[in-house]
């Protein structure tokens, strides 16, 4: 029998209804690789009650009472919220805080009857794009531990492809699941903005944060995706009135006729031949299925980066400002008065990115540059989501790279923040614009690393990105390659 650890979703999840084993077997295999991570990837395990909800699993299994995805563990990025487990946002501002409750993400992947096998490490509240932003050390690439992972779902993306856990959420609000799925040879889906609920990640840029699943192949993706869409009105203002839906039905739908555009600016100048080479031939791949590539533009590409830079600072200067010393998180312990202790304990709590972000964001909100750069942003934000609908007129879905380039080393940009920045290039725009996008694992470059091709949909069309990278999937097998070693 294929060793538990290199089963799919899809397949641990067959295991399970069939019986051949228990949610119990699995969940102590997986946590016993957890307890031996030497990736990062984990800052929180609690095995007993990761093995209560497996027994749980198991009793229901019995019953016949079974949801979709009984028995198969998952890790949850450590922005969402659990009763079980701390949450810190990778952030010493949140050390040891236990939530009260669940997100809405961690309560619906229950519901389906998913196990919890642990936190995963992450960028301090969401920001970055290499997880070197972590209070609590950054986490290594399987492929080449001396090598980022992506952000900021890093320790996401790292433990699926080590092969400690099957599937994890992650959250998105720049490329913060298509680009470490791409760094670690993984595939990993952002859902339309609104269409999974909010309630319960920790807030980043509340306009651009969605949370989405990270697993290794476009079936499984499907499969979480299912269960974790739907509107939830009631706790997320944003959450969309749009019904869930069956990603898995069209998974396999012909491909003929589809129309693939290719954005000349995500393959100009600053594109790595390696990453290009890669992008071309899954996109080979797809012609032979009968999709047609189809040229577009997208004029406004390498705008996108100064307005994420000016949105997602705002809006996150106003989000952390609750993050105060007085009623959760770090408080400063030599303080004279109230101003004293809000300082200091910001001061301590926060890492340096948070600050320059939160510093940046203040700064585009204040009197005097808030109609100069935060309006503007936004005028051009409408812009850049314009440009995609006269791109869809003339394609079905759009491809390209993820990132300019295969994952950096590990402090290669230590002291140039911007560089990190200038990574976000290609998966920017489709944030902005509120659009699904996925990375799917498409061969590899420089240094035997993983690269993935971005895929972007028109609003409510996961399905149709999911089925085109399912029959990619089907005819390649970059996919189920895995680090050597593991």
């Amino acid at each position: 029998m294929t060793p538990l650890h290199d089963m799919t979703v899809a397949e641990l999840a067959a295991g399970l209804k069939a019986k051949t084993f228990s949610a119990t077997e699995v969940a102590q295999h997986f946590v016993s690789r957890a307890q031996a991570d030497t990736t990062g990837s984990f800052l929180a395990l609690n095995p007993e009650a990761t093995l209560a909800q497996a027994k749980a699993a198991d009793e229901r299994i019995a019953a016949g009472q079974a949801g979709a995805l009984e028995g198969v563990p998952l890790g949850h990025k450590d922005i969402f919220v659990t009763k079980d487990f701390p949450t810190t946002a990778g952030s010493k501002m949140l050390e040891g805080y236990r939530s009260p409750f669940d997100a809405t993400l961690v309560q619906r992947l229950a519901d389906a009857g998913m196990v919890t096998v642990g936190k995963l490490n992450c960028d301090e509240f969401a920001m970055g794009s290499a997880n070197e932003n972590s209070a609590y050390g950054p986490v290594k690439n399987p492929w080449d531990v001396t090598r980022v992972p992506g952000g900021s779902s890093g320790g996401s993306a790292a433990a699926i492809a080590a092969r400690i856990v099957p599937a994890a959420t992650g959250t998105d609000t720049g490329g913060s699941i298509r680009q470490p799925a791409s760094f670690c040879g993984i595939t990993g889906i952002k859902p339309t903005y609104g269409r999974a609920s909010r309630y319960g990640m920790i807030a980043y840029a509340s306009s651009l944060d969605q949370g989405g699943p990270m697993a290794r192949t476009a079936e499984d993706c499907a499969m979480l995706l299912s269960a974790m869409c739907g509107p939830d009105a009631d706790r997320d203002s944003t959450s969309l009135d749009v019904p869930a839906e069956d990603f898995t039905k069209s998974l396999s739908a012909d491909l003929r006729g589809l129309r693939i555009g290719i954005p000349k600016e995500f393959f100009g100048e600053g594109l790595h031949a390696d990453v290009r080479a890669a992008v071309d031939g899954a996109l080979g791949e797809l012609t032979q299925l009968g999709a047609t590539l189809v040229p577009i533009s997208l004029p406004r590409t390498e705008l996108a980066i100064p307005v994420y830079y000016i949105i997602a600072p705002a809006e996150a200067s106003s989000n952390l400002s609750r993050f105060d010393g007085v009623k959760f998180g770090h408080r400063a312990k030599d303080y004279t008065d109230l101003e004293s202790m809000y300082k200091k304990s910001r001061a301590e709590g926060f890492g340096s990115e948070v600050k320059r972000r939160i510093m940046t964001g203040t700064y585009v909100l204040s009197h005097g540059y808030y109609d100069a750069y935060y309006l503007q942003a936004q005028k051009i934000r409408r812009m850049i989501a314009d440009d995609f609908q006269n791109a869809f007129q003339q394609c079905d879905v759009i491809a390209g790279p993820v990132a300019p380039k295969v994952a950096w080393k590990l402090g290669e940009n230590a002291n140039d923040p911007v560089a990190d920045y200038l990574a976000d290039i290609f998966t920017l725009p489709a944030s902005l614009a509120g659009l699904p996008g996925m990375s799917v694992p498409a061969g590899f470059g420089a240094h035997g690393m993983p690269v993935g091709m971005q895929l972007i949909g028109n609003y409510f069309k996961e399905a149709q990105l999911l089925n085109v990278a399912h029959r990619l999937q089907q005819a390649t097998d970059f996919h189920l390659r895995k680090p050597e070693g593991i």
